[in-house]
């Protein structure tokens, strides 16, 4: 028994189970949403802004993004629907009393209405035509619920819902109930019906014509390009081409002697040099030379 070398294995030494996929820590997730900005991962300070899928975002982060999209890695994948700040909306959020320390794990923000703690834990809202946030229980608990007082026709009854306008409790701006409220970090199969919305509403966005301003600044600039071309074809055709400079006659003598005693006096060194210093010299009328000026006057084969 023992110090002999023999060991019996047993399955779970020769057999290795697959490990396990590792799985994200869902209260790190949640943290991340809504303690951080979705776009550059920093801490969410004010102003704070959302889009139209409930996300959100530091506003100094998003206008960086907005002029260079190269800003941050991913943000095509973030927020590549936002096309401008127009396309979200400033929050106004109801800081916690009193605040809490930094780098603490408590919300930094409350409902105004019930003081729920804007962490996660419970759902939040926000009215798009105000900006303001609240938690969705206690929306519901102010606002109750619109019914009509006494039965009406189908039709009747959807153009009273679509005129009936709710009042925010905190501003007092009026909002429609079933298309300005919308939720702050939906999940994922509500944040799909909200980008179909969003596409649905951008679809039927009529098409804005060309500004006045720059529709006048155009013509401007043709008129005046035209303008000019006018101009400097009436000048062309007005102005004569200028007459050539007169020549002084006794210039063009003097001139005239001076290069024909050049002349002259070429010819006369040319008539004194010897054959040996006349041969250095090659006309182009001359016909070509089989010699360079290394070998000129000597013995070669190849002269």
């Amino acid at each position: 028994m023992g110090n002999d070398g023999g060991s019996i294995p047993d399955r779970r030494d020769l057999v290795k189970n697959k490990p396990k996929a590792e799985q994200a820590d869902k209260a790190n997730q949640i943290r991340a949403l809504w303690f951080f900005c979705a776009l550059s991962k920093r801490p969410l300070q004010e102003p704070v802004v959302s889009c139209a899928l409930g996300k959100l975002y530091n506003k100094d982060a998003l206008i960086e993004y907005l002029l260079d999209k190269s800003a941050y890695g991913d943000g095509e994948e973030i927020c590549g629907h936002i096309r401008s700040l127009k396309d979200v909306r400033t929050l106004k959020l109801t800081p916690r009393s009193p605040p809490p320390s930094p780098g603490s794990d408590v919300a930094k923000f409350v409902c105004p209405l019930n003081l729920k703690e804007m962490n996660g834990a419970y759902p939040f809202v926000y009215i798009h035509t105000c900006g303001c946030v609240f938690s969705q229980s206690g929306l519901k608990a102010v606002i109750g619920s619109t019914l009509p007082s006494k039965t009406l026709s189908n039709d009747e009854s959807s153009a009273i819902d679509k005129e009936q306008l709710d009042v925010c409790p905190q501003c007092a701006t009026k909002f429609s109930r079933s298309t300005d409220v919308l939720t702050v970090n939906p999940s994922k199969e509500e944040e799909e019906h909200l980008r179909i919305a969003m596409e649905v509403r951008r679809s039927r966005e009529p098409v804005k014509p060309k500004s006045k301003k720059r529709k006048a600044n155009a013509e401007g600039a043709v008129e005046d390009n035209s303008a000019v071309a006018k101009k400097k074809k009436e000048v062309t055709d007005t102005h004569s081409p200028s007459p050539a400079p007169a020549v002084n006659s006794a210039v063009s003598t003097a001139s005239k002697a001076l290069a024909s005693s050049l002349i002259a006096e070429e010819v006369k060194r040319k008539a004194n040099m010897s054959d040996a210093v006349r041969s250095l010299y090659h006309s182009k009328y001359d016909q070509p030379r089989k010699e360079t000026f290394t070998t000129m006057g000597t013995f070669t084969r190849y002269a």
